[in-house]
C-alpha cells in the first residue's frame, strides 16, 4: 500500500487502532516465535530423514568355509537382513497386535497413545518410575535409529516429529522392514530372524504360532521376559499377544487356545549358537578375524566395511573335513605321548555350598575336548565322590575312575580329591573319569601346493586358547631342514646320487669356542654314501659336509627366499638349529611341491562388502578370456602361474623325489601305508624338544610340530619318525580319503635313470622291482646331462615299458613311455 510523503498516516491507521487486528497481529507474532522456539528447541538438530533411505544397520562378518558353506561370524549385534517379502505374515502380524495395532492408518502418530503416554509421564514423575507406552512402530524406529533412549519429555517430542516425517518419506512396508531388522530383542539378537536363531534355532519361517508370539513380546524389555528366569511373566505377556491377535482377527480362538497351551520351547541361551560356529571357533578362526581387523577395523565412520558392523563375507580357504580331522590328530598325538603323566591336579577350588553353580561358571576353566567336562567336587566317600556340573546336574566318580598316580605325590589321585576341587572328567558309562588337558603341546597346517591355502589349523591342544603355536611358536626344526640345505646344494651342482662322506666332521670357531664337532643322531659312521641316502637316514654329518661344500651363505639364502627364516651363515643352521613356525616351514615343503615356485600361505580367497561387491581379493591374476560370454574357438583361457622361481624347477622335483625315499624307507615309514605318492621329512632337534614332520602329496601338504611351550626335552625316544609323522598319518588317512591318486609331476628336461641305490652308479643289467621297499635299484632323476657317467652291467637301451609298475612319483614313466 502506499503511503503519504511528508510523514503523513498510513491507510492501515484506522484498522490498527482495531482491537481484533492488534489481537490478530499478536497472535500472529506469538505463532512465529512459538514456531521459532519450538524449531530451536525440537526440531534443529533432527537428523534427515533421507539418512534412512540409505540406512545400513550394522550386520555381522560371515565367515564361509572353501565350499561357500557359512561356518563362523563376527558380531558386536547379532543381526540378520532380511527383505519385507521376506519377512512371514503372522510375524507382522503379532507385532502389530502387540506394539502398534493401528500402524497401517496412523500416519506416524497415534494421538490416543500419545496423550496416554504424556498422561503416563505426568503420573510417574518424581516417582522413580519410568513411564511407558505412547509410541507407535514409526516412533519407536525414529528412537532407536536416529535420537537415542533418552528419557525425557524433549526426546518424545523429538521422536513424533520425526515419526511423521519418516511416514513422509516411506512406506508402510520399508518401515516395518527397518523395525523388524534392527530392534533388539535379548541373547546379543538384533532383528527378528537373528533373535529366531538365538531363542529357537530357527528361521522365522519355521516358528510356530507360540514361538512367533513370544518374539512379539520383546521389544519393551527383553530381560523381563527371559524364558530361563522369567518364564511366568513371559507366558502371562505371550497369551496378551495372542488374544490381541484374535482380537484383531488374524488368528482364531481354537488357535490361540492351542498356542496358549504349548510350551515356550526357548532353547538354553548356552545353545543358542549355531552348531558350526561352535565347530569351528579357534586358531583358523582367530587367525582370520586379525587378518580382517588389520585391513578393515573393528568400525569404520560409515559402518560399512568395519569387521563387527560392516556386513562383510568372507570366503576363506577353510576345509571343514581336513580342520576336524586336524584338530582330532593333533590332540590325540598330544594325549598319547602324555597318557604317562598321570593326573596334574585340580583346574581350581569354590565353595562346594549353596551357589556352587555360579561360581563353577564364573570359574569357567579350559575343557580342551567337547566330550570332557569341568565339574565340583560336592562330596566324597570311601568307594566315590559325587560331582556337579555347570547345569545342576550330578554324577558319580568312583574310585577306580581316578586310579591314575599324582606327578611329584605318588599314590591314587582319589586320595587327593576334597570337596570344592574343580577337575575335568570324561563319561565312561555311567560313571565319571578324570582327565587332565596336556602340559605338552604342539601346532598342526595343512596347505594347498599349487595355491598357497591353508586348509586347516590348529594351534594347541585347547582351539580357545589365544597363543597360536602355529604360526606364533618359533621353534628349532631340526632335521626337517635339511631338505632346504639339500635342495641348495642341488642348486650348486650336486645329485641324488652324488656320493658324500658320512664320516668326522669338526669345524673350528673362534680361539675362545674351539673346535666343534658333529655327529649323527644314533653315532657311528656310514662311510661314503649317495646323498639320496643320507636324506633318507637323516645322516647329520652329511648333511653338514654339503652345507660347507655348497656355502652356508646359499643354503641361509634359500631359506630365506623360501620364507623359512633369516639365519646367519653358520654351519649349525644346517642342522636346523634357526628358529621358524609350522606354518613358515610347510609353506616352504609346499614350494618343493609346486616345482621351486614361491606361495604365499593365505587364509581369505576373497572379501566382498554387504552388497556384494569383491572389495579384496587373494589371486589377483589377470586373465585374459575368463570372463568371456561364450568359447570363441581357442585355447581355454587360464590365468599366468602363481609365484616366481625360488628354485630351479629341475632341483625341486629331485628333492621331491628324495623325500619319496624317506616315506619308503627312511625315517617316515609310518606312511607308507597311505597307498599313494608321499614325499617329507622328520625332525628332531637337540634334546630333543621338539619333533617334527613336514611333507604330503602332490595336492596336500601339511606340517606339525611337538614340544612344550617353554622348551624342555622331551626324552631320549622322542623322534620325529614315531611321534610327529604318526600325527600327520592320522590326519592324512582322513583328509586324502577321497582324494584322487596323483603322482608328482616331473618338469620339462628331467631324465629318470636306473642306478644302484648305494653306490649311485647307472644300471644296465636290471629293473626296479615294485615289490621291494629297499631295492637295489631304483630310479633316479637327473637333470640333463648330470647323470653318472660310470655303469654296472652291460649297456643297453632304457626303455620304459608301457606294462611295467613302478613306486610313488616313477610312474610317469609308465604313463609316458619313451627312452631315458
Amino acid at each position: 500500500m502506499a503511503l503519504k510523503r511528508g510523514g503523513g498516516t498510513s491507510r492501515l491507521s484506522p484498522y490498527l487502532g482495531k482491537r481484533w487486528v492488534r489481537w490478530l497481529l499478536a497472535s500472529l507474532g506469538l505463532l512465529v516465535a512459538g514456531w521459532i522456539i519450538f524449531w530451536f528447541l525440537f526440531v534443529r538438530g533432527l537428523p534427515s530423514t533421507d539418512a534412512l533411505l540409505a540406512y545400513e544397520p550394522p550386520l555381522p562378518t560371515n565367515v564361509r568355509s572353501i565350499d561357500g558353506t557359512p561356518v563362523y561370524s563376527f558380531a558386536r549385534e547379532r543381526r540378520v537382513e532380511l527383505g519385507f517379502d521376506e519377512l512371514p505374515k503372522p510375524l507382522i502380524e503379532a507385532f502389530i497386535s502387540a506394539e502398534d495395532k493401528t500402524f497401517f492408518r496412523h500416519k506416524g502418530v497415534n494421538p490416543l497413545t500419545f496423550l496416554n503416554g504424556v498422561f503416563e509421564y505426568v503420573t510417574k514423575y518424581g516417582s522413580g518410575e519410568r513411564a511407558h507406552g505412547g509410541s507407535t512402530i514409526t516412533q519407536q524406529l525414529a528412537k532407536n535409529l536416529l535420537i537415542g533412549d533418552e528419557y525425557s519429555p524433549s526426546r518424545k517430542i523429538r521422536e513424533a516429529v520425526l515419526a511423521v516425517r519418516i511416514e513422509q518419506v516411506l512406506t508402510k512396508e520399508q518401515i516395518l522392514e527397518l523395525y523388524l531388522n534392527q530392534i533388539f530383542l535379548g541373547r546379543n539378537a538384533y532383528g527378528v530372524q537373528s533373535a529366531a536363531r538365538a531363542y529357537f534355532d530357527k528361521d522365522v519361517d519355521q516358528l510356530t504360532l507360540p514361538e512367533t508370539a513370544y518374539l512379539a513380546i520383546l521389544p519393551k524389555a527383553p530381560s523381563n521376559y527371559d524364558p530361563d528366569r522369567h518364564e511366568d511373566r513371559a507366558r502371562e505377556r505371550r497369551a496378551y499377544v495372542l488374544r490381541e491377535m484374535h482380537a484383531n482377527g488374524y488368528i482364531t480362538a481354537e488357535q490361540e487356545a492351542a498356542a496358549n497351551a504349548a510350551p515356550l520351547g526357548a532353547v538354553p541361551r548356552s545353545d543358542a549358537r549355531r552348531d558350526e560356529e561352535r565347530q569351528f571357533e579357534g586358531h583358523f578362526m582367530e587367525e582370520v578375524r586379525r587378518e580382517l581387523m588389520d585391513r578393515y577395523g573393528e568400525t569404520d565412520e560409515k559402518g560399512n566395511h568395519g569387521v563387527y558392523t560392516g556386513g562383510l563375507w568372507v570366503r576363506t580357504s577353510l576345509n571343514p573335513v581336513m580342520q576336524k580331522a586336524a584338530e582330532q590328530a593333533l590332540r590325540q598325538g598330544l594325549l598319547r605321548y602324555d597318557s604317562g603323566g598321570g593326573w596334574r591336579g585340580r583346574l581350581g577350588a569354590i565353595d562346594a555350598g549353596p551357589g556352587w553353580q555360579a561360581a563353577l561358571r564364573k570359574l569357567n576353566p579350559r575343557t580342551g575336548l567337547a566330550e570332557w567336562r569341568a565339574a565340583v567336587v560336592l562330596a566324597k566317600s570311601d568307594g566315590a565322590a559325587t560331582i556337579g556340573f555347570m547345569d545342576g546336574s550330578e554324577g558319580k566318580l568312583p574310585t577306580w575312575g581316578a586310579a591314575q598316580p599324582k606327578r611329584g605325590v605318588g599314590g591314587r589321585a582319589f586320595d587327593f580329591l576334597k570337596a570344592g576341587d574343580v577337575v575335568l572328567v570324561a563319561r565312561s558309562g555311567d560313571a565319571w573319569t578324570l582327565r587332565s588337558i596336556p602340559v605338552v603341546s604342539g601346532g598342526f597346517v595343512a596347505e594347498n601346493p599349487h595355491t598357497g591355502q591353508v586348509l586347516a589349523m590348529q594351534g594347541g591342544f585347547d582351539p580357545r586358547e589365544p597363543f597360536n603355536r602355529a604360526t606364533q611358536a618359533l621353534r628349532q626344526p631340526g632335521s626337517s631342514f635339511k631338505p632346504i640345505v639339500y635342495s641348495a646344494a642341488l642348486e650348486g651342482g650336486m645329485t641324488p646320487a652324488s656320493i658324500i662322506q658320512d664320516a668326522p666332521f669338526c669345524v673350528f670357531q673362534t680361539a675362545s669356542l674351539g673346535t666343534k664337532c658333529f655327529k649323527n643322531f644314533t653315532g657311528g659312521y656310514a662311510g661314503p654314501q649317495t646323498m639320496r641316502w643320507g636324506v633318507e637316514q637323516s645322516r647329520n654329518l652329511m648333511t653338514v659336509r654339503a652345507a660347507t661344500q655348497t656355502g652356508m651363505d646359499k643354503v641361509v639364502a634359500l631359506a630365506k627366499a623360501m620364507g623359512v627364516g633369516d639365519y646367519p651363515p653358520y654351519i649349525a643352521y644346517s642342522l636346523g638349529a634357526g628358529e621358524t613356525t609350522v606354518l613358515r616351514l610347510t609353506n616352504a615343503y609346499a614350494m618343493l611341491a609346486n616345482q621351486g615356485r614361491s606361495l604365499k600361505p593365505t587364509l581369505i580367497d576373497y572379501v566382498q562388502d554387504r552388497h556384494g561387491k569383491v572389495i579384496w581379493r587373494a589371486d589377483t591374476r589377470p586373465c585374459e578370456g575368463c570372463n568371456a560370454k561364450d568359447w570363441n574357438g581357442g585355447a581355454m583361457p587360464r590365468p599366468a602361474l602363481r609365484g616366481a622361481q625360488v628354485l630351479d624347477a629341475m632341483s625341486a622335483y629331485q628333492m621331491v623325489h628324495i623325500m619319496e625315499g624317506v616315506v619308503l624307507r627312511g625315517t617316515a615309514t609310518v606312511l607308507r601305508d597311505l597307498g599313494r605318492p608321499m614325499f617329507g621329512k622328520t625332525g628332531t632337534n637337540s634334546g630333543p624338544t621338539s619333533v617334527w614332520f613336514a611333507g604330503g602329496s602332490a595336492d596336500l601338504v601339511g606340517g606339525v610340530y611337538l614340544g612344550y611351550d617353554r622348551p624342555r626335552p622331551l626324552g631320549g625316544y622322542a623322534q620325529g619318525g614315531t611321534i610327529a609323522a604318526p600325527i600327520f598319518r592320522q590326519f592324512a588317512a582322513v583328509a586324502m580319503k577321497d582324494m584322487p591318486v596323483v603322482p608328482f609331476k616331473a618338469p620339462a628336461g628331467i631324465r629318470m635313470v636306473r642306478i644302484d641305490r648305494r653306490t649311485g652308479k647307472k644300471v644296465f643289467s636290471g629293473w626296479p622291482d615294485p615289490a621291494e621297499y629297499k631295492p637295489a635299484i631304483i630310479w633316479e632323476a637327473f637333470k640333463p646331462e648330470s647323470e653318472p657317467r660310470r655303469a654296472i652291467g652291460k649297456p643297453e637301451p632304457i626303455i620304459a615299458k608301457p606294462t611295467q609298475k613302478v613306486r610313488s612319483d616313477s610312474d610317469f614313466l609308465q604313463r609316458e613311455g619313451g627312452i631315458y
